[in-house]
């Protein structure tokens, strides 16, 4: 299966709480919520699209909390079967059981355990949100395919899919486009180490 990871991030950056301000309050984030007032039936429809490529889903400890208490509660919402029936992997050292079945804990050595589930067959090992867990999987040269939502909007504080210090990586862009509500959207392959050069340097 290909590794994917799927983010809504603001223009700044920022990736933390973007579904309501009480979705993740952590480090006294106040500011949740930053993406909804952007969203429209053109992006919903993407998603849509998106989420029917998995064949299994992989979160970090939060986002799964997050997901295991409201996608069980969807009902006939278009997305909830497919989030409520396909296999899930939750990534934690401190989760010993998972209610949200078919769950699977991930603990230990996290890397060596996505790089065997990419192994199998399948199309899309998605990760929602995670943004954490999205960081050390490319860091560790796992992600194949990156899906970046932004939101035409500074948040200013919370927690950032690309703080300072992180690993670089390089990217190839595969498509990009603007949904009504101004959401851009960037999917990015995987290329490996960046390129750098100088410029005006003789070829």
């Amino acid at each position: 299966m290909r590794l994917v990871l799927q983010q809504f991030l603001s223009v700044d950056g920022v990736s933390q709480g973007p579904g309501s301000p009480d979705e993740d309050t952590s480090d006294g984030f106040a500011r949740g919520g930053w993406f909804v007032p952007h969203l429209d039936e053109a992006f919903e429809r993407l998603a849509a699209t998106w989420l029917g490529t998995a064949d299994a889903f992989l979160f970090g400890r939060r986002t799964y909390e997050n997901f295991a208490r409201d996608w069980p509660e969807m009902g006939d919402h278009p997305n909830a079967r497919i989030l409520n029936g396909l296999p899930k992997y939750v990534a934690s050292r401190s989760l010993t059981t998972a209610g949200w079945n078919p769950t699977t804990i991930l603990s230990g050595d996290v890397p060596a355990q996505v790089a065997e589930l990419k192994r199998q067959p399948g199309r899309e090992l998605q990760i929602h949100g995670s943004a954490r867990l999205g960081r050390s999987l490319l860091a560790a040269g796992l992600i194949d395919e990156l899906r970046l939502a932004i939101a035409p909007v500074v948040v200013g504080s919370g927690r950032r899919l690309f703080p300072d210090g992180g690993t670089a990586a390089g990217l190839r862009l595969l498509h990009s486009e603007t949904t009504p509500r101004g959401v851009a959207v960037h999917v990015y392959e995987s290329t490996g180490l960046p390129e750098y050069g100088t410029y005006g340097a003789d070829a």
